[in-house]
């Protein structure tokens, strides 16, 4: 993993190796402004330095505190409002560090170490964090608005994004005109009208379609245009779009996000990519509006196979929750008390609380539709089966989901496969 650095000025600082990070905590390496202090902090107690400078500055008059205050406009200055600047308010844990409450401001500037393995993780986490981010100046495209695609979409915008949006069903794209959005008539148009143009639909074969169909991606394609696929599809089919795409001088990424139509509006998506690593780096302010964090490991199809095997795991999961509510009904047991009782121990998630809640409530309204992980789970056994793997686990639930489609639930949300144990 990369080493999270942070700059002080023109001064560059990282973890002494003494200093060992906190485990199981989301925490940045910090140094003190004008002081030899550091610590690891965690990311919640950061704040953008804008919307809390006044605050800060009733709090602390000293001299010494102006001048961090001065060196942090000066650096702003120099930056030109290119990099991520927080402080940090939370004065009793700045106690119990030892550190003066006059040093708070922090030149927060995450960058990272050009690491020699293949992974690393994007810094700034999402846009409750950031509060803010300053868009790039590249025009985005977005093709495709459906549960994940509308959100990222509006947060792009939100966040000051340029962008230009067709959809397969184009009345879609209407409100997100009305946002302030660009319409484009076909996937050709946006690609040759932007610098980066973003896909997320539904399947492999929505994917290749949209690439290589009538008016498609491929026939926009210029050298220099990025292309960055968003969608969660098998590898061959990543392998197969990034070589037509480069092949025409194109850049490539895929992109595919961990979450759900709730994550993806609030912007708190989790974001894994792979392929050109400079077209990652230039999607850092739209990975920033979209999600919480991003991972970047290594080359094209590497992305797609964590993707499987992580939806692999939650399509499996949400499978074992509704057999659990289930048997709990069969054998006279009550289902809200097996969810207060899952709810307080280990197994505790806001996942586990919202599904199950969900089914006792009868709620199936999409937020990750059951014909999606089903495809999912359908393309991770096959990818077990092509390395020789067994997922015995994932095709059992696998049958269930398809138990679910045969009941008609397929664009019911995920949770809808309690209704295959009831039937």
């Amino acid at each position: 993993m990369a080493t999270v650095h942070l700059r002080i000025g023109d001064l560059i600082v990282s973890p002494p190796k003494d200093l060992k990070k906190p485990r199981g905590k989301k925490c940045f390496f910090v140094k003190f402004f004008g002081t030899e202090d550091h610590a690891w902090i965690k990311v919640e107690q950061l704040k953008p330095y804008h919307p809390h400078k006044e605050e800060m500055i009733k709090i602390n008059k000293g001299k010494r505190f102006q001048q961090a205050v001065d060196a942090v406009e000066e650096y702003l200055k120099k930056a030109k409002g290119k990099d991520q600047v927080r402080i940090f308010t939370d004065l009793w844990s700045c106690f119990l560090l030892g550190f003066s409450h006059c040093l708070l401001i922090l030149i927060i500037v995450y960058c990272l170490k050009k690491d020699t393995g293949s992974t690393s993780i994007q810094a700034a986490d999402s846009t409750a964090i950031n509060g803010s981010i300053t868009p790039t100046d590249k025009r985005i495209g977005f093709l495709g608005l459906g549960l994940m695609g509308s959100g990222v979409v509006s947060n792009l915008l939100k966040m000051g994004h340029v962008v230009t949006v067709w959809n397969r069903t184009a009345e879609k794209c209407d409100l997100f005109i009305q946002e302030g959005a660009r319409l484009g008539r076909t996937p050709a148009e946006v690609v040759s009208m932007c610098d980066i143009t973003f896909s997320c639909v539904s399947d492999p074969k929505a994917a290749r379609d949209l690439v290589l169909g009538p008016s498609g991606v491929l026939q926009g394609i210029r050298p220099g245009k990025c292309y960055v696929e968003m969608s969660t599809v098998d590898p061959e089919t990543i392998t197969e779009l990034a070589q037509v795409i480069t092949s025409r001088g194109g850049r490539f990424l895929e992109a595919p996000v961990s979450g759900s139509q709730q994550l993806s509006n609030d912007g708190m998506l989790v974001i894994v990519a792979a392929g050109d690593r400079s077209v990652y780096e230039d999607c850092s302010s739209c990975f920033q509006a979209m999600g919480k964090t991003s991972f970047f490991i290594g080359e094209a199809g590497n992305a797609a196979r964590m993707m499987l095997i992580l939806n692999m795991v939650q399509g499996s999961f949400m499978a074992t929750i509704a057999e659990g509510l289930t048997l709990a009904q069969a054998t006279g047991q009550s289902q809200q008390t097996f969810l207060d009782i899952l709810c307080q121990g280990q197994m505790a998630s806001t996942f586990v609380d919202q599904k199950c809640q969900n089914i006792l409530q009868g709620n199936f309204k999409p937020d990750y539709y059951l014909k999606h992980i089903q495809k999912d789970l359908r393309l991770a056994i096959s990818m077990g089966d092509s390395v020789n793997h067994p997922t015995p686990m994932a095709a059992a639930a696998n049958e269930v989901y398809k138990r679910a489609k045969a009941l008609d639930q397929s664009d019911n949300d995920m949770s809808a496969v309690y209704r295959a144990y009831i039937h």
